[in-house]
């Protein structure tokens, strides 16, 4: 095989796929005046360290990827992209090219992979005008072997628009995990199963027999020679498998394990007629789950619809404009009730008008959201602020008996580290004090921020042997020579400096690297 050949995939390939923006990994700044909590603890389980933030998702992401209390810690992704439909929805550009869109979305699904726990999942809302295309990308990036399901779910239920020869009534719920083998989805509780189980015996347990006898497909003597034995019957009899037209058949189950029913009493005998004859026939007693359940269907025409969602959004926020196609509460409930548990942590990139959160926070999960429009502030906070006060009735509040509580704190992105002078040069923006100089770093450089309160060099760390400092003073040969002796040979020091003299590049515990040429050389700086 050709090494042309050997490299050869199956791939969705578009204008500008191959082009890949190199992004400034932001921090986040909190606005504590815009954090919110509830007034008293209303459970032990409430959740206070939600977070919502405000800014470009793909920044956003790429913070929060760089972050080690949230790199591989959510268990469960929901996200509502816009469409590509070209509906000129109000808060969203929802008519992007379609290449553009493509790379939109790939951009932003490779770091929400990278925040997914290694049980974790992704769900994403999409109709049919780009489904397609985004199962190919989903492959591309999740592994087309961590695809789960394509659930959906009915979004109306009342009469569409009858100019149009089809109206679609559905959408569709992709769903890929990061690691098909470890993925743990819970299932629905059917209490119905156990009316399949006819019989109740002395202790009010039901119940119902079971040929040992295979039955159906390959239950023939020859098709398993080596599950064709006999059993000794309670009369002494010798009892082989047999169809009811008197032909071999065979044991659905091999000779150890028909040996242990044995062993233990549990064959249950019945006599019947076979082939014009009374024999006795062995039989397996199997009793009805404590708790019937069974899968959830992948077709969804049981929950509420958009409409109730948009009556819902008039109730909480009846002062701003609504969303076109709010996503009903109690589908994000569905979603979370499969792929989390309380206490998980639940991320929505797309947070639109607070949804994902709402249902979450009612839920006991943990959140993050990220919306860049100023409906954060608008639709957002405001009904996240009902949700906490226990104001909020809607929704899924009622099957949650939901009463309030908890809390979340407001971030918003920081502004690029460096700007252009008048001469067009790279320096570092004078907004960043010397924690935000220090924690963008961290970031840039792919350290964790961990200021040290002993060690006064120590900004950041990448293991329990490299460290990161950051300074906007000149470092001299002298300081360096210093610093290295502080540092000892045991451990290394990355270096951020202003100025520093070049002749402090011989220390071998020493990396030095200045501010300015790091951020404007290695990243895109904006928007």
């Amino acid at each position: 095989m050709t090494d042309r050949n050997r490299n050869l995939k199956l791939e969705l390939t578009w204008v500008g796929k191959d082009h890949r923006p190199r992004l400034e990994p932001r921090i986040l700044l909190e606005e504590a005046e815009r954090n919110y909590t509830a007034v008293v603890r209303v459970t032990e389980e409430d959740q206070f360290e939600n977070i919502l933030i405000k800014g470009d998702n793909l920044l956003a992401l790429k913070a929060l990827a760089t972050d080690e209390r949230v790199k591989g810690q959510v268990k469960c992704i929901f996200i509502d992209p816009p469409y590509n439909t070209g509906s000129a929805f109000e808060h969203y550009d929802d008519g992007m090219e379609h290449s553009l869109w493509l790379s939109m979305m790939r951009e932003r699904l490779e770091l929400l992979r990278e925040l997914l726990d290694d049980n974790g999942s992704i769900w994403i809302s999409i109709d049919d005008n780009e489904m397609p295309y985004l199962r190919v990308i989903c492959d591309e990036i999740f592994g087309r072997g961590n695809l789960i399901a394509t659930f959906i779910w009915r979004k109306v239920d009342s009469p569409n628009d009858n100019k149009v020869a089809i109206t679609p009534d559905h959408e569709y719920v992709i769903v890929y995990a990061k690691n098909y083998n470890k993925i743990r989805f819970k299932r629905k509780s059917d209490p119905a199963i156990a009316d399949a189980y006819g019989s109740i015996d002395q202790d009010g347990k039901r119940y119902r027999d079971r040929l040992l006898k295979k039955n159906g497909k390959n239950s023939r003597r020859e098709d398993r020679p080596s599950m064709y034995f006999k059993i000794t019957a309670p009369d002494g009899a010798e009892v082989y498998p047999t169809h009811d037209d008197g032909s071999p058949a065979r044991w659905a189950a091999g000779l150890a394990r028909v040996q242990e029913l044995v062993n233990n009493n549990e064959l249950i005998w019945k006599r019947r007629i076979i082939a014009n004859k009374e024999t006795w026939v062995p039989y397996t007693r199997e009793y009805a789950p404590d708790n019937p359940e069974r899968p959830f269907p992948t077709i969804w025409n049981d929950l509420t619809t958009m409409r109730q969602a948009k009556a819902h959004q008039r109730i909480i926020a009846p002062n701003v404009e609504s969303f076109d196609t709010p996503k009903p509460e109690e589908l994000i409930q569905r979603i979370l009730e499969i792929a989390s548990n309380p206490g998980d942590l639940v991320l929505d990139s797309f947070a639109g008008s607070g949804t994902t959160g709402a249902v979450a926070h009612k839920m006991g999960r943990r959140w993050i959201m990220v919306e860049l429009g100023e409906h954060a502030n608008t639709h957002i906070v405001p009904r996240m602020q009902k949700v906490i006060d226990g104001s909020d009735q809607g929704g899924i509040s009622a099957a949650v008996n939901w009463k309030g509580g908890g809390g979340f704190r407001y971030y918003r992105l920081a502004p690029s580290l460096i700007k252009y002078d008048v001469r067009g040069n790279p320096v570092i923006n004078p907004e960043y004090k010397a924690e935000m100089l220090a924690e963008a770093c961290c970031k840039i450089e792919g350290f964790s921020y961990d200021p040290s309160q002993a060690v006064w060099w120590q900004h950041g760390r990448s293991s329990e042997r490299d460290f990161l400092f950051v300074t906007t003073r000149y470092m001299g040969y002298a300081e360096l020579q210093d610093l290295s002796e502080e540092v000892g040979p045991e451990r290394s020091l990355l270096v951020l400096a202003k100025a520093y003299d070049r002749e402090g590049d011989v220390f071998d515990n020493l990396t030095i690297k200045k501010i300015p040429e790091r951020g404007a050389g290695s990243v895109r700086v904006g928007p």
